[in-house]
């Protein structure tokens, strides 16, 4: 069966490189790879000859990079699986989308430089003399390059977390200069959207913590319902975890003064689910609500010690407690 027009554009997309320098593309092997792991999800394996029914999970201790499916022919696997499963290829975008985004942020340990002294050097008068000057040279230069890889992770999670649950959704992500969600007072700048889903404008967060961000940050957070309610949506508040604090519950009540609606923790799943239908419900149990909800948790209450360190390689050792982490180091262009 021909694929439609949004089905070839999905495929297509998927294979296209993105911007950015760090920028991946997916080969025909990692295609095939997310066709047969799809297949294995929603039970379809026999409908597609040549699957592998021993193919990896896609979350598991095999190098990200190692995902592939060489032998099976991705793109008439593809047609084969969105012509059993009408949704499958939403399902296929947002898993594919997942996989160059972890591809991209390995891409990004490897190669993000270490910085120089220069760039750091001024910040160890903080705590000059507290150690000797060259462990507290080697000390500053490592906590900046976690810095640097913690917020390209935070980056590319932006790109990543709500759009990929608007699709499974079937709704779109509105950036601010987009957005139908219009400022009560100034119509001329819109509200960034996680999701629009016909009149209800989504808010979609994995927890509320006592520890906002700045007072004008959640003025703003607290004033989004009645811009959504103004600009003739229905504002709704989706927080995938139920921890209660006092923010939690002055987030609500705006979004409920507001004529809003509220989901949380368990409902907040429900609800996610009911909206997906059972082929993305599927997606976002098996990879964004368990791996989640295992985070939250396993998250212990007392850290475990954590090291890094250079092997003999050149490359990163994260330790943290018993396990670790190892970063292929890729040199410097021009080094």
């Amino acid at each position: 069966m021909a694929l439609t027009k949004t089905q070839r554009a999905v495929w297509e997309k998927a294979r296209a490189l993105g911007g950015g320098r760090q920028a991946v593309a997916l080969d025909e092997a990692q295609c095939a790879y997310l066709v047969a792991r799809i297949a294995l999800d929603l039970g379809l394996g026999r409908s597609l000859p040549g699957v592998p029914q021993d193919t990896a999970e896609f979350y598991s201790e095999r190098a990200i990079g190692e995902l592939r499916l060489p032998a099976l022919p991705a793109l008439p696997q593809f047609e084969r699986l969105v012509a059993v499963d009408g949704d499958a290829d939403m399902y296929f975008a947002c898993l594919a989308a997942l996989l160059k985004a972890r591809l991209k942020y390995a891409t990004i340990m490897s190669t993000q430089e270490l910085p120089n002294l220069e760039q750091v050097g001024p910040r160890g008068l903080l705590q000059y003399g507290a150690i000797g000057p060259g462990s507290l040279a080697a000390l500053l230069v490592w906590r900046k390059w976690l810095f640097d890889i913690d917020n390209r992770a935070g980056q590319e999670t932006g790109y990543l977390f709500e759009p990929v649950i608007a699709s499974a959704l079937g709704g779109t992500p509105a950036s601010a200069a987009r957005s139908p969600v219009r400022r009560r007072g100034d119509q001329a700048k819109g509200r960034q959207v996680d999701c629009i889903l016909g009149d209800r404008a989504y808010e979609f967060k994995v927890r509320v913590t006592i520890a906002a961000s700045g007072q004008g940050r959640w003025r703003e957070e607290l004033e989004f319902p009645a811009d959504c309610r103004a600009s003739g949506f229905t504002p709704v508040l989706v927080v995938l975890d139920s921890t209660a604090n006092p923010k939690l519950a002055e987030l609500q009540q705006a979004f409920l003064a507001a004529g809003g609606e509220v989901y949380v923790g368990a409902e907040a799943w429900t609800h996610l689910n009911e909206l997906a239908g059972p082929t993305m419900s599927c997606f976002l149990e098996k990879y964004i609500h368990t791996p989640l909800d295992r985070l939250l948790r396993e998250a212990p209450s007392t850290l475990p010690p954590f090291s890094a360190r250079f092997d003999e390689q050149g490359n990163v050792v994260l330790a943290v407690g018993a396990e670790t982490i190892a970063v292929a180091r890729v040199p410097p262009s021009g080094a």
